[in-house]
């Protein structure tokens, strides 16, 4: 271990003994003994990309500390599994996955769904690996664990329009971040267009709620291709048609609809992009068919480092993962602390009025200090890591 701040404190490479894939657990840093971050499954899934996920999570949770609130901040981490969710061998792949890293989980690392994984099928594997619950970790840091754990649990159980609450949250947050910037440049809601890559818990979420606040969805891309409709997709109809990887069945299109390849998505006639599907989505080749205004980071790491530089020489902003995506793994820790209670419009109300505060402070740092967005969020982590440091021990 070390305490050099650009190294993960822990990494493991885990090879399973049955198919011979990879997994990979990166503890970036440690709040309380304890660090927060997803699993992800995916086919070339690498450890590189894993430590990249974990450092973004340790800012996500530093993002979100508030010291008025119960949710006491956690450290980052991240596991990844190089395997398709849907290969028949995967969940058997988890579930060893899981029983390896158990020692880690029962002390260190709070884990839950991320891409190419369901919270309901990482319980049951977890479950089958001997755990109690994949957040076990925490539970010594909560005031009373019997009322925390039946209030998360509870509110795991509440759906809104046939989508549990879990699966919302997410996107609410994604899309308040899009409302945000759209009402600061005074943009109208109703004639802007969305695209949208990816349409699983995150990207599916996101459309839900920006059609609902009156904006266009025009497209959205799944494994299959791009379905596309200048007028406005019905985002209710293709959630009712979609399977749990988030593929649409084509049946379930209307007559004005068309389908075209997968990455159709990018040139889509709109002005906000939102990747929420893989890593590593838009890249300095494919960043130069891109029309929209903003993208939208709802995926973790969707658009390289280089690909946003040039963007941002021709005048499109990006607005970053650790600010956006993060309204899922907070609202987790609202609930688990019991600042919000297992409610919808609760949890909504929340996450709209802390994402709004977060992404309004971005872009006044961004716009104060002519930077981009992204770096307007590393440094207002740099301004609270050292208050974190000091009332909780950070990397400790």
């Amino acid at each position: 271990m070390t305490t050099d701040r650009d190294t993960p404190l822990m990494t493991l490479v885990w090879t399973d003994h049955v198919t011979g894939r990879r997994g990979f657990l990166v503890v970036d840093r440690l709040v309380r003994g304890v660090a927060s971050g997803g699993l992800r499954m995916r086919p070339g899934c690498t450890l590189d990309e894993v430590t990249g996920l974990a450092r973004g999570m340790t800012m996500k949770e530093v993002l979100h500390y508030n010291p008025e609130s119960r949710y006491v901040p956690l450290g980052g981490a991240k596991g990844g599994i190089d395997c398709d969710p849907r290969a028949p061998e995967a969940y058997g792949v988890l579930a060893r996955y899981l029983r390896a890293m158990k020692p880690y989980i029962e002390s260190i690392w709070t884990t839950g769904e991320d891409l190419g994984l369901t919270q309901d099928l990482v319980d049951r594997a977890a479950a089958e690996a001997g755990l109690v619950s994949s957040v076990q970790a925490v539970y010594p840091l909560l005031d009373d664990e019997a009322a925390a754990r039946k209030r998360l649990a509870d509110a795991f159980a509440v759906e809104v329009d046939g989508v549990g609450l879990d699966g919302l949250v997410g996107g609410c947050g994604v899309a308040e971040s899009v409302l945000t910037a759209l009402d600061r440049t005074g943009a109208p809601y109703a004639g802007t267009r969305v695209a949208v890559q990816g349409f699983g818990t995150m990207g599916g979420a996101t459309a839900r709620f920006l059609a609902r606040a009156g904006l266009a969805v025009v497209a959205v891309a799944d494994v299959k291709g791009t379905i596309v409709n200048p007028d406005g997709l019905d985002v209710e109809a293709l959630l009712a048609a979609r399977d749990a990887h988030g593929t649409v069945d084509r049946s379930a299109l209307r007559p004005a609809d068309r389908e075209l390849p997968g990455g159709a998505w990018l040139s889509a006639e709109a002005e906000v992009l939102v990747p929420a599907a893989v890593s590593y989505a838009v890249d300095t080749g494919n960043q130069a068919r891109i029309g929209a205004r903003w993208i939208v980071e709802a995926a973790n790491m969707p658009v390289l480092p280089a690909a946003e530089e040039l963007l941002a020489a021709r005048g499109v902003t990006v607005l970053p993962d650790v600010v956006v995506n993060s309204g899922t793994n907070a609202w987790w820790w609202w609930t688990l602390f019991g600042d919000i209670e297992a409610d919808a419009n609760e949890a909504f109300a929340y996450t709209r009025r802390s994402m709004r505060t977060l992404v309004g402070r971005m872009l006044d740092r961004a716009e104060a200090e002519g930077t981009s967005p992204r770096a307007a969020a590393h440094a207002l982590v740099a301004d609270r890591l050292p208050v974190i440091a000091e009332r909780f021990g950070w990397y400790r």
